[in-house]
């Protein structure tokens, strides 16, 4: 593709090489042996090296003898179980910590994200292989290009490397009978076209997701854009940066109310959808951090302040009216503050222990699909009413549910 090397292309905003050793590295994984094309070796070890990857690596002068001759030329540098993985794979990280576990050769049995007609298919007897190829008619699992295996499979490689020019993994697995362990429900794909390289930088994106986090409004709208934008934006913008974009966007809607306010509430509901793209893209990238995560609840806390203040600074209010942005204010912090005091005392999400949590209304992109609403019809008092019996009523709950759970 384009004359790269197909280990340096990007999914979600990262080099596929880049991605695997970092997640082996989060696994425990310490010691990585490259066995390199001397057409792209240059360009992946200065990428590597200016990255601050420590690795060996040997040139494998003659590719056109097949990855199994590849895999033979590493004999000399391993003498315990190693991994091995293919430089055109992408996985997720599920899949990587259940697939170091692993014995032998890590198959998945129903693969989604693979076209089975060009997949290396497996035929499995008492666990381990007994066929492999991609014209199996009667398989049991695909080839993920991921093994677990021990210096004993060098033996098996130098016998077919005696008799043969060219040689694959393939039969390597097949003369050594490797065991095979199964990884399923697990995102990895091979990249070998653009539309592959397309499709997994999608997923990749889309599985950066926090689950069961959002509210109705980004489950339903916000994620179905950002994630889009996001596409787009990725291999240009770092997490920190996203952030300052909604911010900027929050502050704007800010200062429109003082011109229009259902232009402000659609500027503010914008602001909404760019709030996630952060996220999105600290967790394809692998850049979450913990100053990221605390700047943007910050910045999120400004904006909704300075927004409603806003609204009730123009709209003149009685005390009664004031009253009542004084409620919609205080429920709007506190229910962030109570998940974010819940997460920094228990080192959980609130709703992986709570999910009924997900289902009440009262949430950020909630309310902020409701002021956007409201402020069509110029119904600040009524959004501020709303607001704060929605705030109130969900912080009660919250302070009920985990209450009970720990007395």
């Amino acid at each position: 593709m384009g004359g790269r090397p197909k280990a340096l292309l990007k999914v979600g905003g990262r080099e596929i090489i880049w991605r695997n050793i970092k997640m082996l590295q989060d696994c425990g994984v310490r010691e990585f042996i490259l066995v390199i094309n001397p057409k792209f070796g240059p360009q992946i070890m200065e990428f590597l090296e200016k990255e601050g990857f420590k690795f060996r690596y040997v040139t494998n002068a003659h590719p056109e003898k097949g990855n199994g001759y590849s895999l033979y030329l590493a004999k000399d540098f391993i003498d315990e179980e190693f991994i091995l993985i293919m430089g055109d794979h992408v996985y997720e990280e599920e899949f990587i910590k259940e697939a170091v576990r692993a014995k032998g050769l890590v198959g998945d049995p129903e693969p989604e994200f693979v076209d089975i007609s060009e997949a290396t298919k497996v035929r499995v007897k008492n666990g381990r292989v007994e066929r492999i190829g991609k014209n199996l008619k009667d398989f049991d699992c695909i080839d993920t290009g991921f093994f677990v295996l021990t210096p004993e499979i060098f033996r098996h490689a130098e016998e077919i490397v005696k008799d043969k020019e060219e040689v694959s993994l393939s039969e390597i697995m097949e003369r050594a009978r490797v065991e095979v362990t199964l990884v399923s429900s697990k995102f990895w794909m091979d990249v070998d076209t653009k539309e592959e390289l397309e499709r997994a930088n999608r997923e990749i994106i889309r599985r950066s997701i926090k689950s069961g986090e959002d509210g109705f409004i980004s489950r339903h709208l916000n994620r179905k854009i950002s994630i889009r934008v996001t596409e787009k934006v990725i291999d240009s913008l770092t997490p920190n940066q996203a952030s300052l974009i909604s911010f900027l966007a929050g502050i704007t809607s800010f200062f429109l109310i003082f011109f229009s306010k259902p232009v402000a509430g659609i500027f503010f509901q914008l602001s909404s959808i760019l709030d996630g793209i952060d996220g999105e893209i600290a967790r394809a990238r692998m850049m979450g951090s913990s100053f990221g995560g605390w700047i943007d609840s910050n910045l999120d806390r400004i904006v909704d302040f300075l927004f409603l203040l806003g609204l009730a600074y123009t709209s003149g209010l009685n005390t009664s009216g004031w009253v009542l942005f004084s409620l919609a204010a205080f429920g709007s912090y506190m229910v962030s503050y109570t998940s974010e005091r819940y997460r920094g005392a228990f080192g959980r999400s609130i709703f992986q222990d709570y999910p009924v949590l997900r289902k009440i209304p009262g949430k950020r992109d909630e309310r902020i699909f409701l002021t956007m609403v409201f402020l069509v019809f110029n119904a600040v008092l009524e959004l501020f009413a709303l607001l704060a019996a929605l705030t109130l009523t969900r912080v009660a709950l919250t302070l009920l549910l985990v209450w009970r759970e720990s007395t």
